[in-house]
């Protein structure tokens, strides 16, 4: 019987079973797979279609972006209803310490004018040269734009605006004059903004209430009475024109300042007008031939330097005035009349052979109160603030504060220092003649400034330590521990630099420049009153008293001799900067405090060898002896015993640049001594800058050897 499935030798050959099934029984069929169907290709979108995809998406993102931009710029707007909302005009009327007038002026906030009210020149000639197709666009001028944009772009500065009176407007009323892409931005969609909600009649009265004209004008009625002295109903066409042409540079078209540069800007206009159709030919010839009478002197004078300096804090307080305002200032307008006086007289005497173009003069009180404030030669030419814009090398006027240092050290005004060659780094200090005086005590080496000695004495006491005492008495600009640092080589504001002078002059307290006390209606509603600062005392008495007695030396016997007022001591020091482009001098007297700078804008420009010890000190004298008549004479804190030697300086000169005459037997006792403990000065003598009988002139060598042998019985060796 044969075996079931076959031998062992077929099965091995393959005649075995197949999946369970004999070789001889019929296999089954296998399945086919199932075929899935491939997807038909797709069509491409094409190079058309691709691109205009993309720039669907571009244009939605960008659409989105600009709403979120609107939106973040329009958030916190405010009612553009409470821009129409006042009929009457409140004004902010400015007041001295003693009551008078200072300036009047108009909230930068006033209503629309009326254009009904007014001649259409008038505002027709202020389209004509700022806006003419400001009917027709829709807040902003896309051709203005671009022309300008190449404009600029060729000559590589900014040299063409394409602002429509609509952006001017929004910039006036909601951004600040910030240089940015973002604040374009922001006044291009405001502008759309304002467009949307107003009629084109509405925006420009809304701009001819709020523009400014120069001079503190905010708005065309100001204007009109400020340069004519009416209102502006009853303008003609040349000075319509004329206001109209101040708009592109009110300070450098101002008639005030330049009657000529005026005139010929307001031709333009008139041209314009006449081609424009706005007036007739017949009209432009007789509006040429009609003169122009201005108001010669703009009111307020040269205080709007310090009305254009609180106006900024005055306006935060106050807001949007619902009724007329006083502010009650520190000024002294009998104080600002004599600085005024006193820098013009000297710039028409000297600005020509002497080559210095400017002039700055600040003055405080014992509590910080500004009383004077001369940003310039003249507000109407140039209405940059000098005292508290310009930035320059005080030199000289800085080593106040490097002594100070050394005084705090316990150094005395009688140590002994050698004026010889020193090297700091790869940097060695030289006096302007070249020369070395040896030794001598640092009361000489200060009122002769010494280079040498300031340069190693900060080094003693430490670059850091002479910044602390500089910022301790309120120094705020950045000073860096270079070496060159004790000369006065860091760029500071006469008001920063006098202001840090204060303190010798009160007692040694520290004081934050104000410019007004309070703010109230006129109904006597108080808005803002400044409060009484607790008392911070930044020198202590004894550096106060030998610093005091230093400070009083320069003048009396040293580089500031021409600022010594006849029936009071004055303390000061002196400042020139290398190649006589800055000249300072900062001086006071009992609880007064005035600096003053004079130089030229032009830093390129050097003066004709101007030093501190000349038309500084001459400025500040000419204001300080018409400003202290018929007031008391106060002292400051000096030694409460003599200097140990009454004939210790001699040859003094300024900064080392100024060379004056050897006056080796002038009297430091004399100006310096108190007549009892409470640090009051005797009476000065009649003529304090003279030679007095005495001892005989002595050498340096003596002089140094008496010195230090007082000095070694007081307070040991000199270090």
């Amino acid at each position: 019987m044969a075996r079931r499935g076959g031998s062992k030798a077929s099965r091995s050959n393959g005649g075995s079973r197949r999946g369970g099934y004999p070789d001889d029984a019929p296999q089954p069929r296998r399945r086919a797979r199932a075929r899935v169907p491939h997807p038909a290709p797709r069509r491409g979108r094409g190079f058309v279609g691709t691109l205009f995809y993309w720039a669907a998406v571009l244009v939605l993102w960008i659409g989105i972006g600009s709403v979120g931009i609107f939106i973040w710029v329009a958030s916190d707007l405010p009612d553009p209803e409470g821009l129409w909302k006042k009929t009457d005009r409140p004004s902010i009327t400015y007041i001295d310490i003693r009551g008078q007038v200072v300036d009047r002026r108009g909230a930068p906030d006033s209503p629309p004018i009326d254009l009904k009210s007014l001649p259409p020149y008038v505002p027709k000639a202020v389209l004509a040269i700022e806006d003419r197709k400001f009917y027709r666009h829709w807040g902003f001028d896309f051709e203005g734009l671009a022309r300008a944009f190449y404009v600029n772009a060729r000559a590589g500065r900014v040299v063409q605006g394409g602002s429509t009176l609509t952006q001017q407007l929004a910039k006036n009323l909601f951004l600040s004059s910030e240089q940015s892409i973002k604040r374009k931005a922001q006044e291009l969609l405001l502008s759309v903004w304002l467009e949307s909600r107003f009629t084109k009649d509405e925006i420009l009265s809304l701009y001819l209430a709020r523009v400014y004209f120069g001079s503190g004008a905010y708005g065309l009625d100001e204007a009109a009475r400020r340069y004519f002295d009416k209102t502006p109903q009853k303008l003609t066409i040349s000075e319509a024109a004329l206001l109209a042409g101040l708009l592109k540079a009110p300070s450098r078209f101002n008639p005030v300042s330049s009657a000529q540069r005026a005139e010929d800007r307001a031709t333009v206009v008139l041209d314009v007008m006449e081609a424009q159709k706005v007036i007739s030919r017949e009209q432009r010839l007789q509006a040429v031939k009609e003169p122009l009478r201005f108001v010669p002197i703009s009111r307020g004078g040269g205080a709007a330097y310090f009305l254009d300096w609180i106006a900024g804090d005055v306006g935060a307080i106050v807001g949007e005035p619902e009724e007329d305002i006083i502010v009650e200032t520190t000024l002294d307008m009998r104080a600002q009349t004599n600085a005024e006086s006193a820098i013009a007289q000297e710039l028409n005497q000297n600005a020509k052979p002497l080559k210095m173009s400017q002039g700055a003069l600040v003055a405080f009180a014992g509590d910080g109160g500004v009383r004077a404030m001369v940003g310039g030669r003249n507000y109407q030419e140039s209405e940059f603030n000098r005292v508290t814009d310009a930035k320059r090398q005080p030199g000289s006027a800085f080593k106040p504060f490097v002594y100070l240092a050394a005084m705090e050290r316990g150094e005395t005004p009688y140590s002994v220092r050698v004026d010889a060659p020193i090297k700091v780094g790869q940097w060695a200090p030289q006096n302007y003649d070249g020369t070395f005086r040896g030794a001598m005590p640092l009361i000489g080496a200060f009122a002769r400034s010494i280079n040498t000695i300031a340069v190693g004495l900060g080094e003693e006491v430490g670059r850091d330590n002479v910044i602390r005492a500089a910022r301790r008495l309120g120094i705020r600009s950045r000073l860096d521990p270079q070496s060159t640092l004790a000369l006065g080589t860091e760029v500071l504001t006469p008001l920063e630099l006098t202001a840090a002078y204060v303190p010798f002059a009160n007692g040694g307290m520290a004081i934050t420049p104000y410019g007004f006390k309070r703010i109230r209606t006129r109904s006597g509603r108080i808005l803002w009153e400044r409060p009484s600062p607790a008392p911070r005392r930044v020198i202590e008495d004894g550096p106060l008293r030998n610093m005091n007695l230093m400070l009083a030396q320069v003048v009396s016997a040293g580089t500031a001799r021409a600022a010594q007022l006849p029936d009071r001591p004055v303390g000061g020091k002196t400042g020139t900067t290398s190649d006589y482009r800055d000249a300072w001098f900062i001086g006071f007297t009992g609880g007064y405090v005035a600096g003053v700078w004079v130089g030229n804008d032009n830093f390129g420009i050097q003066t004709n060898k101007v030093t501190g010890g000349s038309a500084p000190a001459r400025i500040w004298k000419a204001f300080m002896v018409p400003t202290m008549k018929g007031v008391a004479a106060r002292g400051f804190a000096l030694p409460l015993t003599p200097p140990p030697d009454p004939n210790a300086i001699a040859e003094p000169t300024d900064d080392n640049v100024e060379t004056l005459p050897v006056d080796p037997v002038d009297n430091v006792a004399e100006v310096a001594a108190p007549t009892g403990n409470d640090g009051a000065p005797p009476t000065p003598s009649p003529n304090p800058g003279a030679p007095k009988s005495g001892p005989e002139t002595r050498t340096l060598d003596e002089i140094v050897k008496d010195v230090q042998a007082k000095s070694n019985e007081a307070s040991g060796p000199p270090r």
